[in-house]
């Protein structure tokens, strides 16, 4: 049995944790407000975006003069997965959730006679997946200076993939993120980013041979909104990633801080009952010593 001085310093020790984590919960609920507005904000023109691009994708006859980024190489060999995770644990599940979802993509495509590659954006993914792939690493980008998200992060991040597809490194980019849903829950989401993705019932219903007139001209249009359609997308999953760490971390905290409360009322009765027990020894021992008089 553990002596009282021992259990009163676990006592203390989990007190300090849990005033710890309680201000860690208190912080990520004040920084969850202001993230989750970014991220709604974001969402209506990012995906009307999408859907605009995945609408030109079906109406366009791919040709040799297409832009790549619409109509992509013509292969689909190497494909890149671009993993947005957060530079801080004491998450929850969110980091681990969004490189579960990229393992799994990896390891189908892999399975499937392809060649993948990994973009890292952020910190927290890279162990697990320098551990499983060392050699498929080809960059990570540094985030730990980024106090709020901005849309420059993300033109400078979608700038370099788009680099690196022009140089013919990839054939296919993909991105993975967690949707916030609420403080409770983050979908981890997958999403083909180069080239542009065509779902087989967009195909069917608009056809390869539909028209689509441009103003002022298609090459410049296309210019200017396919990379501007990479960067947009990057930007929000890099705000639906800052809501959902901020969500996941305020719901684990809140765990972290009703668990501390529960361990310490089991030490406080362990403790008392120490305490009980050690003063009834006492009484039993005067008592048999009184009456051996």
């Amino acid at each position: 049995m553990a002596s009282l001085k021992a259990l009163k310093g676990r006592i203390a020790s989990v007190k300090s944790t849990q005033k710890i984590t309680k201000a860690m919960k208190m912080v990520a609920a004040a920084k969850l407000r202001r993230a989750q507005t970014a991220a709604e904000a974001g969402r209506p023109y990012a995906t009307r975006l999408e859907a605009v691009m995945t609408s030109l994708a079906a109406k366009i006859a791919v040709g040799p003069e297409s832009p790549k980024l619409l109509a992509g190489t013509g292969k689909d060999q190497v494909h890149l997965l671009v993993v947005c995770t957060s530079d801080r644990g004491l998450a929850g599940a969110f980091n681990s959730n969004i490189v579960r979802a990229a393992r799994k993509k990896a390891d189908e495509l892999i399975g499937e006679g392809k060649t993948v590659y990994f973009y890292l954006v952020g910190r927290k993914g890279r162990a697990v997946i320098a551990r499983l792939f060392p050699k498929q690493i080809v960059h990570q980008y540094d985030t730990s200076g980024i106090k709020q998200v901005s849309f420059a992060d993300a033109q400078a991040i979608a700038g370099e993939i788009i680099e690196r597809f022009d140089n013919g490194e990839f054939d296919v980019a993909h991105l993975f993120y967690a949707r916030f849903q609420s403080a409770l829950v983050q979908e981890p989401v997958t999403q083909q980013i180069i080239p542009v993705s065509v779902p087989e019932q967009a195909q069917a219903s608009e056809g390869a041979t539909a028209a689509v007139e441009y103003e002022p001209d298609e090459e410049e249009i296309l210019a200017a909104l396919l990379p501007r359609n990479v960067g947009v997308q990057i930007f929000r999953a890099l705000l639906e990633n800052a809501a959902s760490e901020q969500g996941s971390r305020m719901t684990a905290m809140d765990n972290a801080t009703r668990n501390a409360g529960d361990m310490i009322n089991r030490l406080s009765i362990q403790y008392n009952r120490t305490r009980q027990a050690a003063i009834t020894t006492e009484l039993v021992e005067i008592i048999s010593g009184a009456e051996a008089l």
